[in-house]
């Protein structure tokens, strides 16, 4: 089987997903567009070379729709004969790009690929595509579907972590996100994004907040009490869980992600084209994985894809020096490192999504980013990313530093 490399990864800063945001005004494909040039120029890249681009985008209606990889492309002025596809595996979408772009190079069958995700949340609001997993009412009932904060309070309630275990968490992300930005751990990768002008509009993820503290946390109130009390989704749930007597509802603004805009990307491919190119490999790919869970509670994927990961590649826990997972909810993160009995230490050592935002389809590349950067930082070896995933997933991806 032939290595799969990555040569570089890029990211836009994060910009708060509402119409106040510093990234409302900024295209979806544009975004997109910002990091290919980045990716492109960094790289002194002919992109005739590139075979094809795999880019994960959530929400794909209005801007968002049509094959947006492609429109990325072209928008980034990449040689025309470069393909584009667009993947969608909800929260997973942009490491499921770099996933099925890596198994691409690995079989052979290309020598250089583009995988990344994008996704505009100010511009194109989440659910706007009217998916069937939270509209359909034949789905909801049949599978026993709830949203992810009910399914994220489930948890929670079930292994019994308390409001204060998740406000100190997210107050970690908080202060851990904080420090990597004056520290200047991101600088390697953000690519500030500018307008038509050259104008600087955006250069550091906009929703981190350093002055959090469990105190202020703990007067925000619960934001899914109503919704699964009064809109039926907590007993909805209880059917599927029935030894749970009630729902505890512990998750809210504070300790949940943040609704963001932001694009990023990976350059992925082979020994030979790193040769011919003069790219200087900085990781392996060592193994992929993906999973499928009880659909209800949904959120607990991370630890049978890590696990799943890690048998792929020959490997045990104990061989993997960070992890980056997705902090979709605060519950989530925790579960995870309960489950495979690793430190905080270990995980998320930058912040994540609690803080500085989760923008649906490029969040699994941010991911992979901030990992790499981080272990040749630290000088590690090995690093996994892992993020939930709606409906019941759950995706991971190894890395080894060359």
């Amino acid at each position: 089987m032939t290595d799969a490399f990555i040569f570089d990864a890029v990211r836009t800063p994060r910009g708060k997903g509402k119409k106040d945001g510093a990234l409302h005004n900024i295209k979806a494909s544009h975004l997109l567009a910002n990091t290919l040039t980045a990716l492109r120029d960094r790289n002194n890249l002919d992109t005739s070379y590139v075979e094809d681009a795999i880019i994960g985008c959530v929400t794909q209606v209005k801007e968002q729709s049509g094959d947006i990889a492609k429109v990325g492309l072209m928008t980034a002025g990449f040689d025309e004969n470069v393909a584009g596809v667009t993947v969608n595996r909800f929260c997973g979408s942009g490491l499921e790009a770099i996933n099925q772009a890596a198994v691409y190079v690995m079989a052979g069958q290309t020598d250089l690929m583009i995988a990344g995700g994008v996704e505009s949340m100010s511009r194109v609001p989440m659910g706007s595509d009217g998916s069937a997993l939270l509209y359909d009412p034949e789905m909801v009932m049949d599978s026993y579907i709830v949203p992810q904060g009910i399914s994220a309070d489930l948890i929670a309630t079930k292994y019994g972590y308390s409001r204060k275990d998740l406000d100190i968490f997210a107050t970690t992300s908080h202060q851990r996100a904080d420090a990597a930005w004056k520290d200047g751990r991101f600088h390697k990768s953000i690519v500030p994004v500018k307008d038509i002008n050259g104008d600087l509009i955006l250069d550091h993820d906009e929703m981190v907040r350093p002055n959090t503290s469990p105190e202020i946390l703990g007067q925000l109130n619960p934001s899914f009490e109503i919704m699964g009390q009064m809109g039926g989704f907590d007993g909805i749930a209880l059917q599927r869980y029935p030894e749970i007597e009630q729902i505890k509802h512990l998750h809210h603004a504070g300790n949940s992600s943040g609704i963001v805009d932001g694009a990023a990307v990976t350059l992925i491919g082979n020994k030979m084209i790193a040769d011919k190119l003069n790219l200087k490999p900085r990781a392996r790919i060592r193994s992929v994985a993906i999973v499928g869970t009880e659909p209800t509670i949904m959120l607990v994927g991370p630890a049978p894809s890590a696990k799943k990961a890690l048998r792929k590649a020959g490997m045990e826990i104990s061989d993997i020096d960070l992890f980056e997972v997705n902090e979709a909810f605060a519950a989530v993160p925790i579960r995870f490192m309960e489950d495979l009995n690793i430190s905080h230490h270990q995980v998320n050592v930058n912040g994540g999504a609690i803080a500085m935002g989760h923008p649906l389809g490029a969040t699994g590349a941010m991911l992979l980013g901030t990992l790499l950067d981080e272990l040749e930082r630290q000088g590690k070896a090995t690093g996994m990313a892992t993020l939930c995933i709606g409906g019941g997933m759950g995706i991971a991806t190894i890395i080894e530093l060359v």
